[in-house]
């Protein structure tokens, strides 16, 4: 494990690693949203009454988009093989698989499932970087928020359709 430094962030070769998490994560997360968004089987569902209105998805998922990539960055630029990456890869991955589940394939309960997955690596993926990297584990705490409300969101539409 290496520690970072200032030098090794704002490096030449570090802000291109940076663009690539930034080009990725926004631009699979954008073109997986885009593909799968809301239609009128949604808007048919029964939902809670604290379901937040369909505006609020896209900049939310932006923001933490920007976060998960800066996390991923500065995972890799310290340990590009170690534990800490493959959670990151591995939430990510589960990350783009959930809309297609849920808003594609109509599957509300596999789609819990996976959002349960995905916060299980968030939470791991903080634990392993709060000792390591402080800023990566913080900057991934709004994504758990956020995913840990979206699992209840998932589970009570579920549970009422």
């Amino acid at each position: 494990m290496r520690t970072l430094t200032q030098t090794d962030l704002k490096s030449p070769r570090s802000l291109i690693i940076l663009a690539v998490f930034l080009a990725v994560v926004i631009g699979v997360g954008a073109l997986i949203g885009f593909s799968t968004a809301p239609t009128e089987w949604y808007a048919g569902l029964h939902k809670p009454p604290f379901n937040p209105p369909n505006w609020l998805f896209a900049p939310v998922w932006f923001a933490l988009y920007v976060l998960i990539a800066v996390a991923g960055w500065r995972t890799y630029l310290a340990e590009p093989g170690g534990t800490a990456m493959k959670l990151w890869y591995a939430q990510m991955g589960l990350n783009w698989l959930w809309s297609p589940v849920f808003f594609s394939l109509h599957l509300l309960w596999p789609a819990f499932i996976v959002i349960l997955a995905i916060f299980a690596l968030i939470i791991a993926f903080i634990t392993n970087r709060a000792y390591r990297d402080r800023i990566s584990a913080w900057l991934f705490v709004p994504y758990a928020a956020w995913v840990g409300f979206a699992s209840l969101l998932n589970l009570a539409i579920a549970a009422l359709n």
